[in-house]
């Protein structure tokens, strides 16, 4: 019998499996946004810091190396709101990627 199978599995009819815990949960919103300006680990940090301060964010990943920031969180954010966020961390947000 495989897990798929069993009672109390994690995983769906369709065997798809989950965790429990997943970056973008049922009602999330992912959103990606482009910014420039940032070349390293410490501006990722930046970033993700002020993003992660705004109500609703579930999640925040900056990728210097492409300039890309993938936020996830519970509803629509309010672009200005993450441009002022963006600001703050001292990167310019271009807009949605």
């Amino acid at each position: 019998m495989t897990a798929a199978s069993t009672n109390g599995s994690c995983c769906t009819p369709e065997s798809s499996c989950h965790s429990g815990e997943s970056a973008a949960q049922a009602g999330e919103i992912t959103t990606t946004y482009k910014v420039t300006g940032m070349t390293c680990g410490h501006c990722e940090g930046a970033v993700n810091s002020e993003i992660s301060e705004l109500d609703g964010v579930v999640s925040v990943r900056a990728e210097a190396a492409t300039g890309l920031v993938t936020v996830v969180s519970r509803a629509a954010l309010d672009e200005a709101a993450v441009r002022e966020a963006v600001d703050e961390a001292g990167y310019e947000l271009l807009g949605p990627a």
